[in-house]
């Protein structure tokens, strides 16, 4: 199951969310069609990942308990924890197929990065010269918007909005701009790589251009702060000068959370507040209030939106009726935290600093170019996407996980290599008149 077939399906469960077989009683992605084609196979060749199980079962016995307590629903409880655990199973299962081979696997995500990228550029230019059917994609997918803005229309591709290109695409962002400024192109050609620099802020994303910040810090962590901060570090202000003068959705998203974060001391004034960064902050203020009387475990993975109507600031008078990312806080990091409490923030915080590589520590150029850009998606993600398991979230998870395994094979097998060239140089130096 690692054929061409395989590798375009895998492709797809990642790239496509922006079309639905259905839309009750929940949502049929695409990626759930693959699932349904492979688990069989999966299921009956490949062992039980313990670990899984290790790491479901706490939320699978406080959801329970939380439902007992009114604190969760049943409906709500089964859709997310199903969804959840399945998906991080299904791409376990993938690597377990793929002998845990991380290159491989990375270089199908890059392939297909590049080619939504190109599709990104065609939409761009379509737009400029009035082809409809090049740059409006509704008449393919069926949870596909267009948004305009920016130079007219702002780029999404084949995602249904530009903040999920933004998000998926971020991995293979920090890879083209690695090979643009070491000119040592890995896993993609010097054209594929400037296709993605090129498409990438074209999003004209707040994701976007917080994946760039990202990527610049990750760049300077591995190259050297004081080298390479007197390239990046003004690149960085000025791209992020530009983008507040020049780009009104991202300076109203910018001063709409510093206003929102900031004190306020009549609450009516959120009103003001640009939609997303009140969205940000009331989920916040929901999620805080669920966390003091639920710290340990929260409430349960699918409980946010029952958090969401007990504290969210729209149950006050004279707010706004918003209740835009209900189900999942607007920030995987605040989901985490309002549904499994500091179990399940401890869980990702561990994964992210035990299995971060840098270029340091790294065997090869490729195990810490992997590591720290699927770095760039999950922080992202725990910033400004809730979702769980949408656009293959668990497969850079897993991704992130085995590349670090992988490493650490490497530089044991080197040490093991250098030792025995030690020993053997002894023995002949000893052995010698």
């Amino acid at each position: 199951m690692t054929g061409r077939f395989a590798q375009l399906a895998i492709a797809f469960s990642i790239f496509i969310s922006s079309y639905v077989f259905f839309k009750s009683p929940f949502e049929g992605y695409a990626s759930y069609l693959v699932m349904l084609l492979f688990f069989p196979a999966y299921l009956a060749r490949l062992s039980f990942p313990k670990e899984v199980i290790l790491v479901f079962s706490p939320p699978l016995l406080a959801g329970v308990l939380s439902i007992q307590s009114g604190d969760n629903e049943w409906g709500l409880f089964i859709k997310i924890f199903l969804g959840f655990f399945s998906s991080v199973l299904f791409y376990r299962y993938v690597f377990e197929a793929f002998d845990k081979d991380v290159n491989k696997l990375f270089g199908i995500f890059m392939t297909g990065a590049v080619t939504v990228s190109l599709i990104g550029l065609i939409q761009i230019l379509s737009y400029f010269v009035g082809f409809e059917p090049g740059y409006n994609y509704r008449w393919i997918f069926n949870k596909w918007s267009l948004s305009l803005g920016g130079t007219g229309v702002r780029m999404n591709s084949v995602f249904s909005e530009p903040a999920y290109f933004a998000g998926v695409i971020g991995p293979a962002f920090f890879v083209a701009i690695n090979n643009v400024i070491t000119r040592e192109y890995q896993f993609v050609s010097r054209r594929a790589s400037w296709i993605i620099v090129l498409a990438y802020p074209l999003t004209f994303s707040t994701l976007g251009f917080m994946s760039m910040a990202i990527t610049a810090v990750l760049l300077l962590v591995n190259y050297g702060f004081i080298r390479y901060a007197i390239l990046v570090g003004p690149l960085v202000y000025f791209g992020y000068t530009y983008a507040y003068e020049n780009i009104p959705e991202f300076r109203q998203r910018i001063d709409g959370t510093q206003m929102a974060f900031g004190e306020n001391e009549d609450l009516k004034d959120l009103n003001d507040v640009h939609g997303s960064s009140f969205v940000l902050y009331n989920n916040y203020v929901i999620t805080m209030e669920n966390f003091k009387r639920n710290p340990v475990f929260g409430t349960g993975l699918g409980s946010h939106p029952v958090a969401f109507d007990r504290y969210s600031l729209t149950n006050m008078a004279g707010i706004l009726k918003i209740d835009f990312n209900k189900a999942d806080a607007n920030s995987m990091f605040l989901r985490l935290l309002s549904e499994t409490g500091l179990y399940g923030v401890s869980i990702m915080l561990f994964l992210i600093f035990r299995n971060f590589l840098t270029r340091q520590r790294s065997a090869n150029d490729t195990n810490w170019l992997i590591s720290n850009s699927v770095l760039v998606v999950i922080i992202v993600y725990l910033a400004r996407q809730g979702h769980y398991f949408i656009n293959g979230f668990p497969f850079f998870i897993w991704m992130y996980y085995f590349v670090r395994k992988q490493n650490t094979a490497q530089v044991n097998a080197i040490r093991e290599a250098e030792t025995a060239e030690h020993i053997a140089e002894q023995k002949r130096l000893a052995a010698a008149p």
